[in-house]
């Protein structure tokens, strides 16, 4: 008998005749955006006051902006290397050894990336094997499950509650950790709560990493935005015996106020690199040339505007805090980042529906708690990225609408 008819042929599943579906299953199973529902009301009415969109309202300082005009005047409009500009890695090497004592080789351990969100997707595509685990804290940013998913991972949350300032602990990831855990995904300061970890917590999730043989993937693009004074904000990178297992994601759309820009970057381990500049080369190829030299001249000449801008938010930071505890909204003073995350649970009403009405009633956006994970519901995230008067007539009008809905009334 010929071997080669051996083999009998499968059955045909039983709706072969319909049609292949036009959409791969994998984005399917990405629900839409909980933020995007709103930020859609938001276009399709006027007066309204957004505290939702997670964007400096600061525009890029004239400096940085003119340092991008000057390159296209010069004609720079080719294509970079892979990694990025020599002169942007070497300024951003020294300036990450600067903040934190890190120390990156320019050539093979940064990488500059079309913002943070590239430098978290190739971070993961380059890591994770199919039905890997990658833990995260909950509430969490709401990319980070659709990013974990498309790169074929599996996004495990840890709670954090609100009484911890919505720290992420070692001891809920240790909960949580099983043969397929790959790498623990820390945002930090976090959106959506303004969680920043001291350096003993983040110490705590990096010996633990260490023990369990985990990547640390450090998603740190609001590091320049905290407001305390008695402790610096700790790069996870600068712990000891963290930095070889650690990939650090920055940028300069938060601190900088660059989110058009499009500009970011990823440091860490020469091998994970360059097993990301792999998919950026062709995907990306380079981030853009233009942003490139405006993100140099951030580097070099940026801080007073940095501190400028953290000093504003903090103020502002503050002022928001006041009104939303004064009006019944029990909020957790935020570390860092630019958003407060008050309780909604005096209304009785769920986060997505405390949103929907006040934006329908009174014209303010915020974004429900519950788009960012289960342990998010029961509260709403307000950005404080606004002018002082949009802030304070925003609270304005919650009061109204918090006396109006308080539960028992």
């Amino acid at each position: 008998m010929n071997r080669q008819h051996t083999a009998q042929r499968a059955d045909p599943p039983q709706d072969a005749g319909a049609a292949r579906p036009r959409i791969a299953r994998r984005v399917q199973d990405i629900p839409p955006s909980g933020i995007r529902k709103f930020f859609d009301l938001i276009a399709s009415q006027e007066g309204i006051i957004s505290l939702g969109v997670g964007e400096p309202d600061f525009v890029t300082p004239w400096h940085i902006r003119e340092a991008a005009i000057d390159s296209l005047e010069r004609g720079h409009t080719h294509y970079t290397s892979n990694y990025g500009t020599p002169e942007l890695r070497g300024e951003l090497a020294a300036y990450l050894e600067r903040l934190y004592g890190a120390r990156y080789d320019p050539q093979s351990e940064l990488l500059i990336t079309v913002g943070v969100s590239e430098a978290l997707d190739l971070t993961l595509r380059a890591t994770l094997d199919l039905d890997d685990e990658v833990i995260t804290g909950d509430p969490c940013y709401v990319a980070y499950f659709p990013v974990v998913h498309m790169a074929g991972g599996k996004l495990i949350t840890a709670p954090t509650a609100m009484e911890d300032e919505f720290r992420l602990r070692a001891s809920e990831i240790e909960r949580r950790v099983t043969p397929r855990t790959r790498a623990v995904l820390i945002n930090n300061p976090a959106n959506p709560t303004g969680a920043v970890l001291d350096r003993a917590a983040a110490a705590e999730i990096a010996e633990l990493a260490e023990t369990r043989d985990l990547l640390l993937i450090a998603d740190e693009i609001y590091d320049r935005l905290v407001y305390s004074t008695d402790e610096p904000f700790t790069s996870f990178a600068s712990l000891n015996g963290a930095r070889d297992r650690t990939i650090v994601l920055g940028g300069f759309s938060k601190s900088f106020a660059m989110t058009g820009w499009r500009v970011g970057y990823a440091a860490g381990p020469a091998d994970i690199i360059a097993a990301m500049m792999k998919v950026h080369q062709y995907t990306m190829m380079s981030a853009p040339t233009t942003a490139q030299a405006a993100a140099l001249e951030a580097l070099r000449t940026g801080e007073r505007d940095v501190a400028e801008m953290r000093e504003a938010y903090d103020h502002r930071r503050r002022l928001l805090v006041r009104g939303l505890r004064r009006i019944g909204l029990h909020c957790v003073e935020p570390r860092g980042a630019f958003y407060a995350f008050p309780s909604i649970l005096s209304t009785g009403m769920s986060s997505e529906d405390f949103a929907e009405r006040l934006l329908m009633e009174e014209g303010v956006a915020v974004v429900p708690g519950s788009a960012f994970g289960p342990s998010g519901e029961g509260f709403v995230r307000c950005c404080y990225a606004a002018s002082v008067e949009q802030i304070e007539e925003a609270l304005t009008r919650m009061e109204r609408f918090v006396k109006r809905h308080a539960r028992g009334r």
